[in-house]
């Protein structure tokens, strides 16, 4: 008897029919939403797209790209350290900032109007005693009036003169000012403004034609003869530092200048 000893021909493999229950579908507004199965984003309700195999989900913070699409971006990676060198030194990104405690603001001592203003722009340099600007002031132009009358009765009401003096004392008028309107008997309509410090005017906070009240800021004005560097430290570098410890500055505008300064202030 003969028996047939021929192997039975196995069923071929359906690599495709394994690739489909294998398929993930995404969203190509939301990457990080993969679903087993076809049907709508559950943030945005799109249809749902196939996903490449073997895909996974990303955060909500993560993307992917392909090399391709990397090469086309020109991202180029590299590995983030510490901080901190072979040498013990550390580099930190910072900024140069105004000096705070040199900073002033010219104020109006009077109130009135300004007639004539001499700061055009942000960025001028000025100089103590310069001309900023002059103000009519009727409240001025009455106390120069008075100043004048009491100088003629000084002998009679010195107390009266004297109080009309501190007066106008009290509204930053120098003593050669008050001497020039007494022996001149001329009353100034509109009185100049002087710099009270030099520096470099940061902010303009008037306009010519504008009305102030007594106190008013004209402008902000600060000292660059000295600035601040301020740094970025991170939290596991804070015992690093300690106060009165020297460090040096390298500006990107000349990196071949290094200056020396003093850490004084906390971080």
């Amino acid at each position: 008897m003969l028996f047939d000893v021929t192997k039975p021909q196995e069923k071929e493999h359906d690599h495709t029919e394994q690739e489909a229950r294998n398929q993930k579908w995404t969203c190509s507004m939301h990457p990080q939403i993969v679903q087993p199965e076809a049907g709508n984003c559950p943030i945005c309700g799109m249809d749902l797209i196939p996903a490449e195999v073997g895909a996974e989900g990303l955060a909500v913070d993560q993307f992917k790209l392909t090399k391709n699409a990397i090469a086309l971006a020109n991202i180029q990676t590299s590995i983030v350290g510490n901080g901190t060198s072979t040498n013990n030194t550390v580099k930190l990104s910072g900024k140069i900032v105004e000096n705070e405690e040199a900073n002033v603001v010219q104020v109006s001592y009077f109130s009135g109007r300004i007639e004539q203003l001499n700061i055009s722009s942000t960025g001028e340099k000025i100089e103590k005693g310069q001309l900023l600007a002059r103000i009519y002031s009727p409240e001025l132009y009455a106390a120069q009036q008075e100043l004048i009358t009491a100088a003629s009765l000084k002998e009679s009401q010195a107390k009266l003169y004297q109080a009309v003096r501190n007066k106008l004392k009290l509204w930053k008028l120098s003593e050669n000012q008050i001497n020039q309107i007494e022996k001149t008997e001329k009353v100034k309509e509109n009185f100049p403004v002087h710099a009270t410090v030099s520096g470099t005017v940061t902010e303009k906070l008037v306009e010519q034609g504008d009305y102030l009240e007594q106190g008013q800021p004209l402008l902000k004005i600060a000292n660059l003869s000295s600035v601040w560097a301020n740094f970025d430290v991170y939290e596991n570098q804070i015992n690093l530092f300690k106060k009165g410890q020297e460090v040096l500055v390298i500006a990107n505008a000349d990196s071949n200048k290094h200056i020396t300064a003093i850490k004084y202030m906390p971080c």
